[in-house]
């Protein structure tokens, strides 16, 4: 693997975590951004990451580039390139795999615990047991036909699945660095401010649970890496 391609929304919803777990790897990371970019270089990579954003993947007439977006995402699943969808990524991957995605009951904003179902323990996914993860969402997705769901919150019991070895869904936030929470606060403000989320709780939480899950992030990509190569 010598190259990937990140495909992000607002610039500082990155590749967090993951983007030094790919340099350590010696692979070389490029961002494209959905919406003024041409994405048509991802159909290249090695693998690609879909990040998270703001909006719907189902916007589609709000947000006319999430057709192409999608038709991309379509291609490169077909095409057996490696997949990793984070928040709207793993929106975008139900979607081309014809899973319904739509608003969930509330939005998902917080650290909370992850439950894993046993195809998940046994998956890379089995390093955040007993940890707390960030949710940051609003809408929900149905699992794909053919697809393995591999944890759940109470409040989204699809929070994660996989699509054979080399596509992988995850609803929740396990690449976002804890030193770049305020960049989300600032950027998430009135989203924040809609739901009556407390920052004060928010960056104590943050400081407790980041960094043991940041590692564990950390040891979860470069396992679902390694399967890929195995």
């Amino acid at each position: 693997m010598k190259n990937a391609v990140a495909i992000y929304h607002v610039a500082f919803e990155d590749a967090g975590t993951l983007g030094p777990v790919l340099e350590e790897r010696g692979v070389e990371l490029t961002y494209l951004q959905a919406g003024r970019d041409d994405l048509s270089p991802a159909l290249d990579a090695d693998l690609v990451l879909v990040l998270g954003g703001p909006i719907g993947i189902y916007e589609i007439e709000r947000y006319p580039f999430l057709k192409e977006e999608l038709a991309l995402v379509e291609k490169l699943v077909k095409q057996g390139t490696p997949v990793v969808g984070i928040c709207l990524g793993a929106q975008a991957l139900a979607a081309v795999l014809a899973a319904r995605v739509y608003p969930g009951k509330q939005a998902e904003l917080g650290w909370d615990t992850l439950t894993l179902t046993d195809e998940g323990k046994d998956s890379p996914l089995g390093v955040l047991e007993g940890l707390h993860i960030l949710n940051w969402h609003g809408d929900t997705f149905d699992i794909p036909t053919g697809a393995t769901r591999l944890a759940s919150t109470d409040l989204t019991p699809n929070q994660a699945f996989s699509y054979g070895p080399k596509v992988l869904a995850l609803q929740f936030h396990v690449e976002l660095p804890g030193r770049d929470m305020e960049r989300w606060l600032i950027g998430h403000t009135l989203e924040l401010a809609k739901n009556n989320v407390d920052l004060a709780q928010m960056r104590t939480e943050t400081a407790r649970y980041a960094p043991p899950t940041n590692e564990a992030s950390r040891a979860l990509f470069n396992m679902w890496l390694d399967n890929l190569s195995a």
